[in-house]
């Protein structure tokens, strides 16, 4: 395996469960059930070492969930297993937060542990929005969340939006961004709200009012237009960077480049295999082992000669950067096929660019992004 991998680390305890969320999370669990969660992720953190020997991580992600109420002790006890176990030198560390909890003393916890980002479920600036979703915060909470970060020694923190909910208007739009740009964050990410089978949401989706296909896209763009106005480049379909702070930890998804998830419901991939962890945090405790994704599992193939170059074109067109030649011919000894160039050639040229160093989709491309992605890979 060439260079560091990536690890990610997750944290299924939420305090409440907001009903458009699909993520593997319980609510009301013991503290005896986070202790034996962390115990077990220290013990796995040990094994992986072992079978992985000599291979060093360069990020690690603590995602969920809302890993924040793990707590500061158990969080740095994973932290410090994971420096033990995987090196962590000049490392990304991310945790995620919500934003309505007291988060002062277990920022202060991972920044002395050596953590050094931060990641917070803001959503919106509109009181109404944020009922609507489920969350536990009201927007003056985000404030004080960024703070608590501050004052903890955490520079780099980045902020969640949702687009596409009822009533969101092009003004509600820019005046949460322009809110995270008075909180002088890093990055920001803007996710159009799905409506997922097997949520609270999607059980009453015909009552929800959502707005339809030509407002989400209008809310898109301006949100786009807004946070670059204000300096945060576009490098991912649903992500926005001040220039140096582009998530390092997710860019290894997207290039297809190796990870490791430990927890209950975590995904891998490592050493061209796709493999997860069930869906059970009492089995995780317990010791069970990860399984290899089946082939087409979450769209996925079980390995990178299955998946092989349309995986990777996929994944990299949701970049800004795109499909790059010479990067491809370094990874497949040939050139991005013909075929790819003949076929985003049969597109408007409004969507993408195709010259000789690859092909690009811009940000009206990005709207359109699994019809225009499917075209070209055939």
């Amino acid at each position: 395996m060439d260079g560091p991998i990536g690890l990610y680390i997750h944290i299924p305890f939420c305090a409440s469960k907001c009903p458009y969320c699909d993520f593997y999370s319980l609510t009301g669990q013991t503290p005896e059930v986070m202790d034996g969660y962390t115990d077990a992720l220290i013990r796995s953190l040990g094994e992986w070492s072992a079978r992985l020997e000599g291979v060093l991580a360069d990020t690690l992600y603590f995602g969920g969930g809302t890993p924040s109420l793990l707590g500061s002790d158990r969080l740095a006890r994973i932290m410090e297993a994971a420096r033990r176990r995987f090196g962590l030198e000049n490392a990304e560390i991310t945790l995620e937060a919500n934003p309505g909890d007291e988060l002062y003393e277990v920022f202060s916890a991972f920044s002395a542990a050596g953590g050094n980002r931060v990641s917070l479920g803001m959503q919106s600036a509109d009181e109404s929005q944020l009922a609507f979703l489920g969350r536990r915060h009201r927007p003056q909470d985000v404030s004080k969340a960024v703070e608590s970060a501050r004052s903890a020694g955490i520079g780099n923190i980045s902020l969640d939006l949702m687009l596409g909910l009822p009533g969101q208007t092009v003004e509600s739009i820019v005046s949460a961004v322009s809110e995270a740009v008075r909180l002088d964050v890093r990055h920001i990410s803007a996710y159009m709200l799905k409506i997922e089978d097997g949520t609270p949401f999607y059980s009453r989706r015909d009552s929800l009012s959502l707005p339809d296909d030509d407002r989400v896209a209008e809310l898109y763009l301006a949100a786009c237009q807004t946070m670059e106005m204000f300096g945060y480049k576009q490098y991912e379909i649903s992500n926005y960077a001040k220039p140096g702070f582009e998530s390092r930890h997710n860019l290894k998804y997207w290039k297809l480049d190796p990870y490791l998830g430990i927890g209950a419901a975590a995904h891998s991939f490592l050493d061209g295999k796709r493999f997860y962890y069930p869906h059970d945090v009492q089995g995780f405790i317990d010791g069970v082992q990860p399984l290899p994704e089946r082939q087409g599992e979450n769209n996925k193939a079980s390995s990178i000669e299955e998946a092989g170059e349309q995986e990777y074109m996929m994944l990299r067109l949701r970049l800004a950067e795109g499909l790059n030649n010479e990067e491809f011919s370094k990874r497949f000894g040939h050139p991005i096929p013909s075929e790819v160039y003949e076929r985003a050639g049969q597109l408007p040229q409004q969507l993408l660019t195709a010259d000789p160093a690859g092909i690009r989709l811009n940000r009206f491309g990005f709207l359109l992004s699994n019809t225009v992605i499917s075209h070209l890979i055939g």
